[in-house]
């Protein structure tokens, strides 16, 4: 998949106004009706001060002391930046649930990437970490200037577009004005051999019922299993299949942790649980670790693509097909399928030489030497639909003929 800006070419798109209004105060609008949302407005659990730094100061020390490690990212993150969570307290779907109107103090176009954010793009240069799956469509981690091939964004991004025709994406610098893979009314503007794609954009913002990119969900899943640590920060790990991909480290043998205000799911399954705010946790890993973590007065326009590092190979490498072998390549050379149209005599030349056939799940009878030595001359007619591999040894080994297939076992 490639990952393009376009930042410098406009693109005017008619009867996408008011949508464009609601959708950078509050994307949830634009979703389909849904009924079964998940608990909302769940009590908030708070560490002691003291509590909290002990806590972040260990997760630092085994942030370190592992190899791959994964941090999946939720609503919480971006509270700190004016973009409300959907779950919590005053989130926009617990709101909704008490009959009231959400407020809000921000737009897509104008939230800053928070502490969080920055740090976390921060320990990527450094090695630190090593992948974030994202389930949040706010574009703060691009925005951050964290690296593209190191970020599955699950839901989408509300920054981005893609070609229906050369399926090439794009991150441009204004909110898409549709929600649900729709065509935008944009124009694919990637260079051809013969000009330009312009095939239509759509968006990459999933609706309820939309299945997740194959792409982000591969990658998600590889890095998952692979990670010594999964670190789960401000999500309530409630949607699926998003929710459960930080226990496929649990099961890989890695370890769980989890920030967040409220109950998770996975609590029980938890390594490590730390009840604060993700920005206090992320001061206290940087400040451990020493991790120099920017200050941004404006978003990143300039995109980060591709990480300085380079990816694990066992991200990278496709499957190895198993190979013949090369102890079996002599054998394979003496074997000669028999036909019904050249029936052939096998000949024993030299008296200690001794030749056996069998058919498949039959039983292989051990001969003693001595005796093996008065065989002539061993014969074996076909049927007619079959072919019989035979194999000679110049010894007193046991020698099988494979009547369904080509390999012979030995």
């Amino acid at each position: 998949m490639g990952v393009y800006t376009a930042d410098r070419y406009s693109i005017t798109v008619f009867g996408f106004a008011s949508l464009f209004i609601i959708m950078s105060v509050n994307y949830s609008a634009g979703l389909s009706p849904y009924a079964n949302k998940g608990k909302c407005g769940m009590k908030e659990i708070k560490d002691e001060a003291n509590v909290l730094k002990e806590k972040s100061i260990c997760l630092a020390n085994l942030i370190k002391s592992t190899k791959v490690v994964v941090v999946h990212t939720g609503a919480g993150v971006s509270t700190s930046a004016g973009i409300p969570d959907f779950r919590g307290p005053k989130g926009v779907w617990t709101l909704e649930e008490q009959g009231k109107t959400p407020h809000f103090n921000t737009t897509f176009d104008e939230a800053l990437p928070t502490f969080t954010h920055r740090c976390l793009a921060a320990m990527e240069k450094q090695g630190l970490i090593d992948f974030i799956i994202s389930q949040n469509v706010d574009g703060l981690h691009l925005r951050s200037g964290f690296p593209r091939n190191r970020l599955a964004e699950l839901h989408g991004n509300m920054f981005t577009r893609k070609c229906m025709k050369c399926h090439k994406e794009f991150v441009l610098d204004s909110v898409t004005p549709t929600m649900g893979l729709k065509a935008t009314g944009e124009k694919c503007p990637s260079d051809k051999k013969r000009g330009c794609c312009r095939g239509m954009l759509r968006d990459t913002i999933l609706d309820w019922e939309d299945g997740l990119p194959d792409d982000q969900l591969d990658m998600a899943e590889k890095f998952c299993k692979l990670a010594g640590l999964s670190i789960t920060v401000g999500t309530s790990l409630q949607i699926l299949p998003a929710a459960n991909l930080p226990v496929l480290t649990k099961k890989n043998g890695g370890k769980l942790a989890i920030i967040n205000l409220q109950p998770t799911k996975h609590d029980k399954k938890a390594d490590m649980l730390l009840h604060g705010y993700c920005d206090e946790v992320f001061k206290q890993i940087a400040q451990e670790l020493n991790v120099d973590v920017p200050k941004l007065e404006a978003p990143v326009t300039d995109i980060c693509m591709t990480s300085v590092r380079k990816l694990p190979p066992e991200i990278t490498d496709p499957p190895k097909k198993r190979r013949k072998s090369n102890a079996t390549s002599a054998a394979d050379e003496k074997k000669k399928p028999v036909t019904n149209n050249k029936k052939r005599k096998v000949k024993e030349e030299a008296e200690n030489i001794p030749i056996t056939t069998s058919v498949v799940n039959s039983d292989v009878v051990k001969e003693e030497k001595d005796s093996l030595q008065d065989c002539k001359t061993i014969k074996k007619e076909e049927d007619s639909q079959s072919t019989t591999f035979i194999e000679t040894e110049a010894d007193d080994s046991i020698v099988k003929s494979d009547t369904t297939n080509s390999s012979c076992e030995r």
